[in-house]
């Protein structure tokens, strides 16, 4: 769904988005796009120059800000006397959340999201490894800081998995859906509360 308000480029990105959670990204084509947002081809070069870029710029306009509310919920819980290993993932699991119940797409990015996981981009990996590979290995660092004796190979694996389950758990994918009686709010805490919960105790498996 696009809005008529929106600049022309964010009618692109927003049209683009939910096209490639619904097809992929070999699937969804400009054609498809500029239909979708009510441009033509040329708007989209103009802004965008090429699929992969536009591809990309989806990723960025929703993972800069993430990014930026991620990191900062860390520094504050790293900047504490006592930083719990539960309120580490806290800083990197519900700004997700967030993000997944953003009404303007956010279910739908995440979507998105689960498809880079799945299918094998490998531009769009490069993309998203040299821009935001950085993040996990600052929360990386910090379980580190907290599990000296995790042997570090097994702390990235562990990571790993953590990150793609809650990708998998944000995207509508899964098999737990909000109870009518749940308000959103209550369903995210919740959703919270046992994800970290789930990743607390697999980083602590021996």
């Amino acid at each position: 769904m696009t809005h008529p308000h929106f600049s022309t480029k964010e009618r692109i990105l927003s049209a683009a988005e939910e096209l490639f959670a619904r097809h992929g990204f070999a699937g969804a084509s400009l054609r498809q796009v500029t239909a979708a947002a009510n441009v033509n081809l040329a708007a989209v070069n103009y802004h965008f120059g090429s699929k992969d870029n536009l591809i990309n710029e989806v990723f960025r306009r929703r993972l800069d800000e993430l990014t930026e509310t991620r990191l900062g919920a860390l520094r504050r819980v790293t900047s504490g006397e006592a930083p719990t290993l539960e309120a580490i993932l806290e800083a990197f699991v519900e700004p997700a959340l967030a993000l997944s119940s953003d009404r303007l797409g956010g279910s739908a990015f995440m979507r998105v999201l689960a498809r880079a996981y799945a299918e094998h981009d490998q531009s769009l990996r490069r993309f998203l490894s040299d821009n935001y590979g950085y993040v996990l290995k600052n929360f990386a660092q910090a379980i580190q800081d907290l599990m000296p004796g995790l042997d570090k190979e097994a702390l990235y694996w562990r990571l790993d998995f953590i990150a793609g389950a809650l990708t998998y758990a944000m995207s509508d994918f899964g098999m737990i859906k909000r109870p009518p009686v749940r308000s959103e709010g209550e369903h995210r805490r919740h959703a919270a509360r046992e994800f970290v919960r789930f990743a607390a105790a697999g980083l602590r498996a021996p």
